[in-house]
């Protein structure tokens, strides 16, 4: 049996992920229909191909060239229907995050605010449970529809039903490598409900002439959400990077404590219902460890923000290699763990090790 002709063979996958290595995919394949993706999976496990579901590409990154199919999600569509006060929008797999929450803000469907700017497509959003600026995407979700490979139906599970926690979901779980998310449906207010927790998010609002900290807009706190994205973090169409690159590590109270007694300035947050436990950020440990702004060749820790690692594409040429960001990627956590008895954990889809 013959190939279909719409798959690639041998594609570069170098503009599909926003680490921008040099890396190919044996197959690749364009998905703009639903209905595509039975005949496709069909083919791939007739001619014993692994696949790869990939969306932006803004949290994955290859190592070396994958040896099956990968198949890039490019559905597309947004509609939505009023409940009371709250509107449901419902958005294809394959939208731009960024550009889905900049579409809603424009209709006057409030609640994504706060989640502006992270790179990625719609799908992707529910796999991390994306969160930023005292927002995360639980908190907003309504459900995800999914195609599941293991008997090619169509399914919905509702949002109480997807095992969300920090940077975690049961698409990372039970339904990795099982479910292809199709859409997301979000539950949005039609009166704006700005969240102003995070303080750094004040700080910023509090600097913006005319803005009244009693009386924000939506737009008012999408704009500062920009601001603050765009002043730490690299853009990548410039530097590749997938954003943070560590989550940030959840440690006992008493471990907590232990570290306090060295490091008195240490950022502590607390975790809503978990009293035994807090979080800490992992960019304040990275920093610690004397591995801000450090660079090897054309990897590196960016200079202002340590939880980015970054791949300088546009000088490198294709000379660098993905395995280079790995090895600095473990040595980073290697001394974290060294200094604070801290194990960091990726956040970034590590594929090809």
């Amino acid at each position: 049996m013959n190939f279909p002709s719409n798959w690639q063979a041998d594609a570069s996958l170098q503009s599909l992920h926003t680490f921008g290595f040099k890396v190919h995919a044996r197959w690749l394949v364009q998905v703009e229909q639903e209905d595509e993706l039975p005949a496709i999976l069909a083919v791939a496990e007739r001619k014993d191909l692994p696949v790869m579901i990939l969306g932006g590409g803004s949290n994955v990154l290859f190592v070396s060239d994958y040896p099956g199919l990968v198949v890039h999600l490019q559905l597309q569509g947004v509609r939505s229907r009023a409940e009371g006060e709250r509107i449901l929008v419902t958005a294809a797999a394959g939208e731009s995050w960024h550009d889905f929450v900049e579409y809603c803000l424009g209709r006057g469907w409030y609640g994504l605010e706060n989640l502006a700017l992270i790179p990625g497509s719609v799908g992707a959003a529910p796999v991390q449970n994306i969160g930023a600026y005292g927002v995360e995407l639980a908190a907003i979700l309504h459900s995800v529809r999914y195609l599941d490979r293991q008997d090619m139906c169509v399914k919905t599970l509702a949002a109480v039903d997807c095992q969300f926690a920090y940077r975690d979901s049961i698409f990372k779980h039970e339904l990795r490598d099982r479910a292809i998310i199709l859409s997301c449906t979000f539950s949005l207010s039609a009166v704006p409900q700005s969240q102003l927790e995070y303080p750094a998010l004040r700080q910023t609002l509090a600097q913006l002439p005319g803005v009244d900290l009693e009386q924000v807009s939506p737009r008012q706190v999408f704009d500062a959400v920009c601001a603050l994205r765009r002043s730490k973090l690299p853009d990548p169409a410039v530097l590749g990077n997938a954003g943070s690159f560590f989550r940030n590590p959840i440690i006992s109270r008493a471990h907590c404590q232990q570290l306090l007694s060295e490091w008195s300035d240490m950022p502590v947050f607390e975790i809503p219902h978990d009293p035994g436990h807090v979080k800490v950020p992992a960019a304040w440990l990275i920093e610690q460890a004397g591995w801000k702004g450090v660079r090897r060749g054309f990897v590196g820790v960016h200079d202002q923000q340590a939880l980015v690692l970054v791949h300088d594409y546009l000088h490198s040429q294709g000379a660098a290699s993905a395995s280079e960001l790995v090895r600095l990627a473990g040595d980073i956590a290697e001394s974290v763990q060294q200094r604070f008895g801290i194990q960091l954990q990726p956040e970034v889809q590590i594929v090809g090790l």
